[in-house]
């Protein structure tokens, strides 16, 4: 069963990566609708407050939902505004503030607080990471990506060491440590993943893995490179949404099924704690019983999912 979540506080999943496009948001909300049809009771909190890809994207949801009638699980979300200041103290105090009092009112009576930082290095990025129980550094797979967490030698590809937003994490995961002697677990998601291996893929997962026993994060395997997942963007709609055709637009699909496999394979390797992840099988049977329209067409793809680990 899920913690008590009126007596023990929130665990913290962050967001992270200093670069853009990168995939934090959709995999960002992908976590939360996994963890929301597991049972489990999720706020979020978006500290990109000039971009706002997470809070659009659970905007749209909500009009989706009250637009087609379907019941879509929905966080209780905040958006931290960017603030205006005289100086970069009193700006970087008064978003502080406005994010400390999010943070006061999802700490207790949530299970999980899943926190979307901005792609670039400021200062409630760096004080989001040092809160992280959990941190998700998605990057596409490619050495521009990498080179952002550590360098690697460019004749053979191996690591060398961390560069700048991995020495920000080391240092984010040194003060957390300071703070209660809680160790973060950090996972690198390779997003936007060629559908065919080759020799760079190859190369890439060499350097991945020599910076992971040096700098101490787990590798996954997040999205592919698909379609499916830009289409899902303005209705708020994500791969573990059951999708019956009844609506236009909504046809489930191959593609469908493939990313909801792949969330499904992510959600499990993040082994988020008391709760038990779904199986890669789930949305493809979910699939089969739409197209055929046997008993599996009115259950969703992760109904179901919580209990004891």
């Amino acid at each position: 069963m899920l913690r008590d979540s009126r007596t023990k506080p929130a665990h913290v999943i962050v967001l992270g990566n200093e670069k853009g496009g990168s995939g934090k948001s959709t995999t960002a909300m992908h976590i939360i609708v996994g963890l929301l049809k597991a049972g489990a009771r999720v706020a979020s909190i978006d500290t990109d407050g000039r971009q706002r890809s997470l809070t659009r994207y659970i905007e749209n949801r909500a009009v989706w939902a009250k637009r087609s009638g379907l019941a879509l699980e929905l966080s209780t979300h905040f958006n931290v505004p960017p603030a205006e200041g005289e100086t970069v103290a009193d700006i970087e105090d008064r978003e502080f503030r406005a994010f400390a009092q999010a943070i006061s009112r999802t700490e207790y009576g949530y299970d999980y607080v899943v926190v979307d930082t901005a792609g670039s290095n400021s200062y409630l990025m760096r004080v989001s990471h040092a809160m992280a129980d959990t941190l998700v550094t998605p990057i596409n797979d490619s050495f521009v990506d990498l080179d952002v967490i550590g360098r690697v030698e460019p004749e053979t590809y191996h690591a060398v060491g961390p560069s700048h937003y991995g020495e920000l994490v080391l240092e984010s995961l040194r003060q957390r440590a300071l703070v209660d002697d809680t160790r973060c677990d950090w996972v690198i998601v390779r997003n936007r993943l060629a559908t065919t291996p080759n020799a760079n893929q190859r190369r890439l997962i060499q350097g991945l893995e020599e910076l992971s026993g040096r700098l101490g994060f787990r590798i996954a395997d997040g999205i592919a490179e698909r379609l499916v997942y830009r289409e899902y963007f303005p209705r708020g709609l994500t791969a573990l949404d059951h999708l019956d055709g009844k609506l236009p637009g909504t046809e489930p699909t191959r593609a469908h099924a493939a990313a909801g496999q792949e969330i499904a394979r992510l959600l499990e390797v993040l082994g988020l704690p008391l709760l038990r992840p779904p199986t890669a099988q789930e949305p493809l049977q979910a699939l089969r019983g739409s197209a055929t329209g046997g008993a599996g067409r009115d259950r969703p793809p992760f109904a179901g999912l919580h209990g004891g680990r």
